[in-house]
């Protein structure tokens, strides 16, 4: 069967309309014609007739395979419009008109943190990124996404695979570049005890890794894994959120201190290890209010040891269960907020509530975001300014950052 592909998923995969409904179509691009077998709603194995003018040659040899970029096929200009078109259609399903002013793609060979699952296999292991909707393991040697210091550790995940997954099981290896060298932090093998500590830390010195963790337990700490947030240096706990690329960070802090103007007095609500409140206390007072007391620990000795910061305050929070309340939010001039993919529905009615007149919204999800953006806009607050940061290059994760404020 022949069908034209009249647009794309939020999972990228190109959308056709037929007479009972529609179907999917795996790496095809508005425009195109295309001809398969559809099974299940997807069209198996297409063939794509009339190729659209944003088609190109995938760069990477792993493409197909690899479920870690999904549109290497598609131009850069065109992967830049359709994410900003994510978020405009996302906003647009609430009632809310928006211009995204810029889309910010991080470079090639730029990401810093990844994760990456490793398995024994009968003729030895095997350590890769998975493939396209699958348990299926796939090596990826000389990916183009990530930084080297990254893809070098792969020997070393190859060995603690072998000395620590189990037979049936994955170990995921969550991988971050630190100031000092690169952080491994592994979850799903099996339990410590003393003999794989010990092969354990001989792979962490063999290989020269800054830190390497095990579940809950660090086995190795031969150098502080510190992270640069403004003036600040912050050793954060193991595995903890990082933004993916050193750009992406610069383009979103950037935003954020530019958003937040002259407030004399933030409140920084999920705030990590201090990505946002660190760089904004060098004109700001800054309270953190962050879920996890790990990293606001990590953020607090990050501040105490930098020079010129102003007070920078804490408080360890479920903003999910327990949001700052009106009168909590009213001693602030302005608040950013940067919540997980679930968006932050309970602490933005709040918001709603209360007098706030600035709020900088960071978000990894149009779809809550747009949710959560239609309370504010209920509420008298205006998106001001609106832009795309793409620290995903080639995926279907899009994050953003905007500005609102109401009189």
């Amino acid at each position: 069967m022949t069908f034209t592909i009249d647009r794309l998923s939020l999972h990228a995969d190109g959308v056709a309309r037929t007479a009972t409904g529609t179907v999917h179509v795996a790496m095809a691009l508005p425009g195109e014609e295309v001809e398969g077998e559809v099974i299940d709603g997807r069209i198996a194995a297409p063939r794509i007739l009339t190729p659209s003018p944003d088609r190109v040659k995938p760069p990477c040899p792993h493409y197909r395979a690899c479920g870690g970029c999904v549109l290497q096929h598609a131009s850069d200009g065109f992967v830049a419009r359709w994410k900003a078109e994510v978020v405009r259609t996302a906003l647009a399903g609430r009632g809310i008109e928006a211009v995204v002013e810029a889309v910010e793609t991080s470079p090639l060979h730029s990401r810093r943190r990844a994760t990456f699952s490793g398995r024994r296999t009968k003729k030895g292991t095997l350590v890769g990124f998975h493939a396209r909707a699958s348990d299926t393991v796939v090596e990826v040697p000389g990916c183009l996404i990530l930084r080297p210091e990254l893809s070098a550790t792969l020997p070393a995940l190859n060995e603690a695979t072998a000395a620590g997954a189990s037979r049936k099981g994955e170990v995921s290896f969550a991988l971050t570049l630190s100031e000092s060298g690169v952080e491994v932090a592994a979850r799903g093998g099996k339990d410590i005890d003393p003999a794989l500590f010990a092969d354990l830390s001989a792979i962490a010195h063999r290989h020269d890794l800054a830190r390497l963790s095990w579940g809950s337990e660090v086995v190795a700490a031969r150098r502080p894994a510190r992270q640069v947030f403004g003036r600040a240096r912050v050793t954060p706990p193991p595995g903890a959120f990082l933004q993916a690329t050193a750009e992406g960070e610069a383009a979103l802090v950037g935003f954020v201190r530019h958003a937040v103007g002259r407030a004399g007095r933030v409140a920084d609500l999920f705030a990590g290890c201090g990505t946002f409140a660190l760089p904004l206390a060098e004109t700001a007072e800054i309270h953190a209010v962050e879920g996890e007391a790990a990293m606001l620990t990590a953020l607090d000795t990050g501040w105490r040891a930098a020079q010129g910061l102003k007070r920078v305050t804490h408080e360890a929070r479920d903003l999910f269960r327990r949001p700052l309340l009106p009168d909590e939010i009213d001693r602030y001039d302005a608040v950013v907020i940067d919540p997980p993919r679930a968006g932050a529905e309970a602490q933005v009615r709040e918001i709603a509530d209360s007098r706030l007149r600035r709020l900088v919204h960071v978000s990894c999800n149009p779809v809550t975001f747009a949710r959560d953006a239609k309370t504010l806009v209920d509420a008298g607050f205006s998106i001001t300014r609106l832009i795309v940061v793409d620290q995903f290059r080639w995926s279907d994760h899009v994050e953003l950052a905007a500005l609102f404020t109401r009189d």
